[in-house]
């Protein structure tokens, strides 16, 4: 009898170092690693639908400098409690490819200056313009050579700190992509292009191996990357409606994705970080796959 006890404890005691063991492996019980930063700024807008609030905050020591942008808000009180002008404290987190504000404190009021006109974007039928670029073989394109074909338009720059902004547009790109490569060639299958307006840094042999990083094997037939001189770059964003300024190194900016359908026409505006791939996939016709 006490011979079975003890095998039976023996066996209770293996059982508990091993839920520990798997607690400790990087397997186990682990979370992602969490990355947060102190954040003081002044609410500019808050989009409820969204979960975002754009916050102008000043320089975050150790990620990123002084900028006006939306961040996601973790926290749902939050949402009907901001209003722009409030001076706000919380953390950012950044976590597995998201990032969000949490531990909020509204601690004032200022006023904030009223923005300016909003403006004219193109609405879908319009023709977009010719655009001239230069790609990551450095070789000067044209938007009419697309003209066949369906069109997907990004833009990025490649050192973006945040994850879930230019890395989640290059990673749905990526996506989107993978899924294509796997369809025969066709007049329908899309080419995508990604646009950096850092004018600065992205040259055309950054951009080659920035592309690394998201398309394997690395081949250009079917996913272009694309930067230009300040001016080019001003003049594609301006008319997508896709804001940036330079601040502190880094850039502040908005998101816009553009569907260009094989006319050379606006097919669709696809504005901020909440689109996904499958959402594309479906406006080319084309099923994700698994479905």
């Amino acid at each position: 009898m006490k011979t079975k006890m003890l095998g039976t404890v023996s066996l209770i005691h293996c059982s508990l170092v091993l839920v520990c063991l798997a607690c400790i492996l990087p397997s186990g019980c682990r979370e992602a690693p969490r990355s947060e930063y102190d954040l003081k700024g002044k609410v500019v807008a808050v989009d409820p639908e969204r979960r975002q609030a754009t916050l102008e905050h000043e320089e975050i020591p150790g990620y990123m400098g002084a900028m006006t942008m939306p961040f996601n808000v973790g926290e749902q009180w939050a949402l009907s409690a901001l209003s722009p002008g409030q001076k706000v404290e919380a953390t950012l987190v950044v976590q597995e490819g998201r990032s969000w504000i949490e531990n909020i404190r509204i601690s004032g009021i200022e006023s904030i200056e009223a923005p300016e006109g909003t403006p004219v974007l193109p609405e879908p039928g319009d023709t977009v313009p010719d655009f001239e670029l230069t790609d990551q073989d450095n070789r000067r394109i044209h938007m009419r050579q697309h003209r066949g074909r369906p069109l997907l338009l990004t833009f990025i720059y490649t050192r973006c700190p945040l994850p879930d902004y230019c890395p989640l547009m290059s990673g749905n790109f990526a996506a989107i992509h993978h899924r294509l490569q796997s369809l025969p060639q066709s007049e329908k299958i899309p080419r995508l292009l990604t646009v950096s307006f850092d004018t600065d840094f992205d040259t055309p042999a950054v951009l080659r191996e920035y592309a690394a990083r998201y398309m394997k094997p690395v081949r250009f037939d079917r996913w272009g990357f694309a930067t230009g001189s300040p001016e080019e770059i001003r003049a594609i964003t301006g008319y997508f409606g896709l804001v940036y300024r330079k601040e502190s190194g880094q850039i502040d900016h908005s998101l816009v994705t553009v569907l260009i359908d094989a006319e050379g026409k606006l097919a669709r505006l696809y504005h901020g970080n909440q689109w996904r791939p499958v959402e594309v996939l479906r406006d080319l016709g084309i099923e994700a796959e698994g479905r």
